[in-house]
């Protein structure tokens, strides 16, 4: 159940930041994404359990963007991580890509699961807006009956 909201979550949050989908598959290892000669960073997700509680263990995603592949997966500690890889590409810049939709991953993720969970309970969203600092705002009502 949780891996098509997260699953979601991914792809509109790489979507947003310029990136496409590459592979979703339950049996790609991260290291057959890598090519050759590219660098590669390993990361944890922040927070992972919030997004990936009930994901299987051999379940994977994968996003690219200007060379660059980050693939989001569950290691056998059942903590989220990403495979960030890019040719020619240092490991700071990986990581600072890595990070970076993660985080978008992780604000998409709670955003979707926050705006269900106000429609269920007859919330409407009257104000939203994106600050410089990728936070969002949101006023909501509610009618009382």
């Amino acid at each position: 159940m949780a891996w098509p909201a997260f699953s979601a979550a991914v792809v509109a949050a790489a979507g947003a930041l310029g990136y496409q989908m590459a592979v979703e598959t339950h049996s790609l290892l991260p290291r057959e994404t890598v090519r050759k000669n590219a660098n590669s960073v390993e990361l944890e997700i922040d927070r992972s359990e919030v997004v990936t509680g009930e994901l299987a263990r051999d379940q994977r995603i994968a996003v690219t963007r200007d060379g660059v592949t980050v693939v989001f997966s569950r290691d056998a500690r059942g903590k989220a991580s990403l495979c960030v890889t890019g040719a020619g590409r240092s490991d700071e810049k990986l990581r600072a890509r890595g990070e970076e939709l993660s985080q978008a991953v992780v604000q998409q993720y709670v955003y979707q699961k926050l705006m269900d969970q106000m429609q269920l309970r007859g919330f409407n969203v009257v104000e939203e807006e994106l600050t410089e600092e990728r936070s969002i705002r949101m006023k909501v009502r509610v009618w009382e009956r």
